[in-house]
């Protein structure tokens, strides 16, 4: 059985190419072209640690994206498994001479506001064809966003309803929102940093920029 671990605990292990963002940990290594990036996604998938334990692999003509997740309990969702496999896979890159770039990694949620949740989630099912989960809805192929549903209270005038996370790794968060801000944004709020940032577009459309420092309740790690 793999034993679990936290996002801190990942990071600790000092894997460079490796960033943890929304309870999985994410490396994009950049390549030349497709059939670079193919030919190295098929390396990756031949080692004994992934064929055990399979990464998602998106292969684009620009790179190659892999993102390791064991879907155990706890902020993080990662396990001893997951450090195995980053380990054999970043030593792949080296030799395919693939290098890591974490700013391009990232992923997003779209979270839904109502004082009936349960009554909306059939209407974004349907209309937007995924499947419900636990009140989420999932993309099976993790190509869409997953869809959350954010109970209130009371309508809160002057706010959207529909907010987006965007989850970005830990060092990618203040460059983002600093780029946001510099696009015409401000910030709504900061009390949860460095957990999480909410900001808001000249409209007030609200986004939170989101990290997994903090979910163990620490702060920065060494």
């Amino acid at each position: 059985m793999a034993d679990h671990i936290t996002a801190r605990a990942f990071h600790h292990e000092g894997l460079s190419d490796w960033r943890a963002c929304d309870g999985g940990v994410s490396a994009w290594y950049d390549a030349p072209d497709l059939a670079t990036a193919l030919g190295f996604a098929v390396a990756v998938a031949a080692l004994p640690q992934c064929v055990d334990h399979p990464p998602d692999l998106d292969v684009r003509s620009t790179g190659l994206m892999v993102r390791l997740n064991t879907f155990m309990p706890g902020p993080a969702g990662l396990s001893d498994l997951d450090v195995a496999a980053a380990r054999a896979i970043s030593d792949v890159a080296r030799e395919h001479a693939r290098v890591a770039d974490p700013s391009r990694i990232g992923n997003m949620v779209l979270n839904i506001g109502s004082t009936s949740p349960a009554a909306i989630v059939p209407f974004w099912s349907a209309v937007l064809g995924l499947d419900e989960v636990d009140g989420e809805l999932n993309d099976r192929l993790a190509r869409q966003p997953v869809v959350c549903f954010q109970h209130l209270e009371e309508p809160r005038p002057g706010h959207g309803r529909i907010h987006i996370d965007v989850w970005v790794p830990h060092d990618q968060a203040e460059p983002r929102i600093a780029a946001a801000l510099a696009a015409g944004g401000r910030l709504v709020s900061d009390t949860m940093a460095p957990s999480w940032w909410i900001l808001a577009d000249p409209d007030g459309n609200e986004a939170c920029v989101a990290t997994w420092i903090g979910t163990d309740g620490q702060g920065y790690p060494d």
